[in-house]
């Protein structure tokens, strides 16, 4: 899917990223970690140039929007304080309420041949229905913000899927507990998130991240954990959507299912949470259904979380959850004339972020430019 160009925002963000870029990441064992981001921070360099689509709110409402002020509440006595991931939550009363948005229904995945999914990346997706939505977040757990957006998912009955980035879930395991807990699927989203990508990284470096980050996430959120091969949720998102064709083998080859997204809040963005959810609500609407990209590691997003919930209901949207199972599920082919606007995005970022020496090396193991169902289904097979 493509969308015209705007100068000015594309010109903001082209800046936001050139400044994002000039601040060096910390070195780890293979020379890169992903700093956990805290509160405001969020998204990778890749995502940070993203452009938003024409129906982006005005720039001043995103850039420079500040919260309108609040009454000074009534002096209290203070409470007990009690964090997010240990806060003992009753089971939702789900059944039968018409007052709360609620989970349509589940879609069991499997991966047996490998699967790629989400039409900003790949030339199909999940075969949905007009009005639904399947809801998924990135890069957390952090206690900042993502106990907000289960307490909001939890109020509204609604179920979810998380791509966890590995030192998160290691340095948070009682969220990921929770997550768990409340019947959300747990992904996996690398253990450090490197700002240069999986195509940054050589192949073997590549897959000892990812392996490192589906074992942590495993520790953390479960009594009896699985090999990094053989996860409890066999579900994974690349950082920056950035895949590699090695990459993507070797996934399908442990039936381990890619997702992309069909349509993101750009909430890597700094926006107020009014702004972002105009933002959303308005690409939602021409979309009309799709897999939506969140971070539960933005302020933004866990204050936008719960008005957003009831403006879905609001609009008679339904959600959908997205469970492990054996087979494939039901697919939808791209629309005539789909190119991956992730592939396009990754492309302008790559030469800012690598030396030139590795940007040929990295060129050449790119996935290629997919012109249809039957060069995904070849290319998400093993390699020999």
């Amino acid at each position: 899917m493509k969308f015209p160009r705007l100068p000015v925002c594309a010109a903001m963000a082209a800046a936001a990223l050139t400044l994002s870029l000039l601040v060096p990441s910390l070195a780890s064992a293979h020379g890169l970690t992903y700093q956990g981001q805290q509160g405001e921070s969020a998204g990778s360099s890749v995502q940070e140039q993203m452009p938003p689509a024409p129906e982006h709110p005005k720039i001043n409402d995103v850039r420079r929007a500040k919260a309108k002020p609040k009454a000074a509440a009534a002096a209290r006595a203070p409470q007990p304080t009690q964090s997010a991931a240990e806060a003992v939550i009753p089971p939702a009363q789900c059944a039968g309420r018409a007052d709360v948005l609620g989970t349509s229904r589940t879609i069991v995945i499997g991966a047996p041949n490998g699967l790629e999914v989400g039409l900003k990346t790949y030339p199909r997706t999940l075969k949905l229905e007009d009005h639904e939505v399947v809801l998924t977040f990135d890069d957390g757990p952090l206690p900042e913000t993502t106990g907000k957006v289960l307490d909001a998912l939890h109020a509204q009955c609604v179920k979810a899927t998380f791509f966890m980035i590995g030192q998160n879930a290691a340095a948070h395991r009682q969220l990921v507990k929770r997550e768990i807990r409340e019947g959300h699927t747990v992904g996996h989203h690398t253990w450090s998130h490197p700002s240069i990508t999986m195509r940054g990284l050589s192949d073997q470096a590549a897959r000892a991240d990812i392996a490192k980050g589906i074992a942590a996430d495993e520790h953390a959120g479960y009594l009896d954990p699985a090999p990094a091969d053989k996860p409890h949720v066999p579900f994974f998102r690349f950082p920056g959507f950035a895949d590699t064709k090695p990459l993507l083998s070797w996934l399908a080859s442990q039936k381990i299912a890619v997702f992309g997204a069909d349509l993101w809040a750009s909430d890597w963005l700094d926006m107020t949470p009014d702004a972002e959810l105009k933002l959303i609500m308005s690409r939602l609407d021409e979309a009309k259904r799709g897999i939506i990209l969140f971070h539960d590691s933005r302020a933004s997003t866990a204050a936008m979380l719960p008005d957003f919930l009831r403006e879905l209901k609001a609009r008679n949207y339904r959600v959908v959850h997205i469970e492990p199972g054996e087979t494939a599920p039901e697919l939808e082919d791209a629309k005539p004339g789909w190119t991956s606007e992730t592939e396009a995005t990754v492309g302008r970022a790559l030469p800012k972020l690598l030396s030139p020496a590795k940007v040929e090396s990295t060129r050449r193991k790119s996935q290629p430019a997919r012109a249809g169902a039957k060069d995904s289904e070849r290319l998400s097979k093993p390699s020999d």
